[in-house]
């Protein structure tokens, strides 16, 4: 990307014009600075957005204010949808402005690259985002600094809060905000839009500071955030994984024994969020590239049972009881090893080690 001026946009561009003009109310008088793409991604261009705007400002904190071009229909009205323009939201990001930084400073690349890195999910994967979803970084957001922000959650920007009406359709500004490994743990505990709620007062704006440690050290926030997931549960229903199998092995005289094979940093997660989804009367599923496994509660009187599909037919079943709930959670472990549940001796966990690796294959951790 190459910086710009916003004068680089041409007449025939009323969704990026109404766009500008939105922000131009926030700002008024500031010129941001633009930076566009120079070849269009229709084109083979490596960058799906057609351009990011940078304001800074000082309120409540010195920030940058990123805003994207190029998840909507930014020119002429392709879509379907005549209520909705493109993905039908653009993002922002807000990024706290380092004390000694000068006042001439530059935005820094690495956050269009963040964001660009965005849009390639999206585009590549149909997948959009919304308000109240989170999303891990497998490592810090900024490549080559040292910062506990590995996740992100997505609210509705604060300051921008309306929908949009463009001549495509409607546009919402969804902002992107920086997480810690344990911030994100507690979302998906809960859920994301409540814990970015509980966070606001001690993060303005939700300005992602990179030098910022978790919020959850702060005793009255984790207090709030553990009675909340306690009280309602956790709306996350899906968790994905590399490694997931699962085997049916018949058994002489006695029913098949199913072996489930998970990696130890999913069971970490499973530990966690099965005894807030199962006895709220919630399924989860687990997704793999090859299985799927789906958890679902039989209640306090209910009975644990094991359904496996036909050939090619969705999911493994497993409905367990609270109390078969509540035994997962205190015997199968993040170590490697073999676990059997007492309620359950139908099925055997196999536990693997997980190795984390960063973005040039390197080894950086190894759980289990």
């Amino acid at each position: 990307m190459t910086p710009s001026t916003t004068e680089d946009t041409d007449d025939t561009a009323p969704g990026w014009d109404a766009i500008s003009a939105r922000l131009d109310q926030l700002y008024p008088g500031q010129e941001p600075k633009h930076f566009g793409t120079l070849i269009s991604y229709r084109l083979g261009g490596p960058d799906p957005l057609n351009g990011i705007s940078a304001w800074r400002r000082n309120d409540p904190v010195p920030h940058w204010h990123f805003v994207t071009y190029g998840f909507s229909e930014l020119y002429s009205k392709e879509s379907d949808d005549p209520e909705v323009s493109g993905y039908g939201f653009e993002l922002t990001f807000r990024l706290a402005i380092a004390p000694e930084a000068a006042a001439d400073a530059e935005p820094p690349m690495w956050a269009m690259g963040f964001l660009q890195n965005l849009a390639r999910y999206v585009f590549q994967s149909g997948n959009v985002f919304k308000d109240g979803d989170w999303m891990t970084a497998n490592g810090p957001i900024a490549l080559g600094q040292a910062t506990q922000i590995c996740s992100m959650g997505f609210a509705t920007d604060p300051e921008l809060a309306e929908p949009l009406a463009t001549p495509n359709g409607s546009v919402a500004f969804l902002q992107v905000v920086g997480l810690t490994l344990d911030e994100e743990r507690a979302a998906k505990q809960w859920r994301t839009r409540n814990l970015l709620d509980a966070l606001l007062p001690h993060m303005p704006l939700w300005v992602t500071d990179l030098g910022r440690a978790s919020l959850l050290t702060n005793p009255a926030v984790k207090q709030q955030v553990d009675e909340g997931a306690r009280r309602d549960g956790s709306s996350s229903g899906y968790l994905f994984t590399d490694v997931l199998g699962l085997k049916q092995v018949k058994r002489l005289l006695r029913k098949p024994l199913t072996q489930v094979t998970l990696g130890a940093r999913q069971v970490e997660e499973l530990v966690a969020l099965l005894p807030l989804r199962l006895p709220f009367g919630r399924t989860l599923r687990v997704a793999g590239h090859e299985w799927q496994l789906l958890l679902e509660p039989a209640g306090a009187d209910g009975q644990n049972a094991v359904e496996w599909p036909g050939e090619g037919e969705g999911a493994v079943v497993l409905r367990v009881t609270d109390a078969t709930v509540q035994q997962f959670a205190q015997t199968v472990q993040p170590r490697e090893g073999s676990y059997v549940l007492p309620l359950l001796p139908e099925v055997e966990w196999q536990v693997k080690k997980t190795t984390i690796t960063d973005s040039t294959g390197k080894v950086v951790e190894v759980i289990g």
